[in-house]
């Protein structure tokens, strides 16, 4: 920890340590999809209980406001179909090992969420439940398995109990800057 004594050189000893912070988190993690701030597309397909698979089609901004607080907006839409766009707003912080994450997350069809995430060598895993549910008992989670350093196959589902009720596999890409 830095002291908060420091005078004439603390800024340049913070920069320092955060700089130090960054290049560890980009050593030890291959993964470019949330760790790194960037603008990335999204299409596949979403299907719900009883239906028949759709096409959605998002864009995802991730950016990190200090070392380890990130913030990312996810908005997905259904070209051609009835079902409305979906917005999910997150928060969420990196714990100190690096390998796992919690986020709090506004989501527009479910509400107040809160959530884990596991940072894996290849995927990056989260589940999440919705507060304040405790009738239908909504939970979800996400994969994203690195295909390369722009390209992630995402899979998906949200359940209610111990049912699934829709599912998402898509291919999120990165864009360049």
């Amino acid at each position: 920890m830095i002291p908060y004594t420091l005078r004439d050189n603390g800024c340049a000893l913070l920069q320092q340590h955060f700089s130090q912070q960054e290049k560890h988190r980009n050593s030890t993690v291959a993964h470019t999809f949330l760790m790194e701030s960037g603008q990335w597309t999204l299409e596949g397909s979403w299907i719900e209980r009883n239906g028949v698979p759709i096409t959605v089609k998002g864009k995802t901004l991730v950016s990190w406001n200090r070392t380890d607080w990130f913030s990312m907006v996810t908005k997905l839409v259904f070209p051609g179909g009835d079902r409305e766009e979906l917005i999910l707003q997150y928060r969420g912080h990196l714990n100190s090992d690096e390998r796992q994450y919690t986020f709090v997350l506004q989501h527009s069809e479910l509400g107040r969420v809160e959530g884990e995430g596991w940072i894996a060598p290849q995927s990056i895993v989260q589940r999440y439940w919705v507060l304040g549910d405790e009738r239908q008992r909504r939970t979800g989670f996400d994969t994203l398995h690195r295909v390369d350093s722009n390209r992630y196959y995402h899979s998906s589902g949200i359940m209610s109990g111990h049912y699934l009720t829709s599912t998402m596999e898509a291919t999120l890409e990165r864009q360049s800057e």
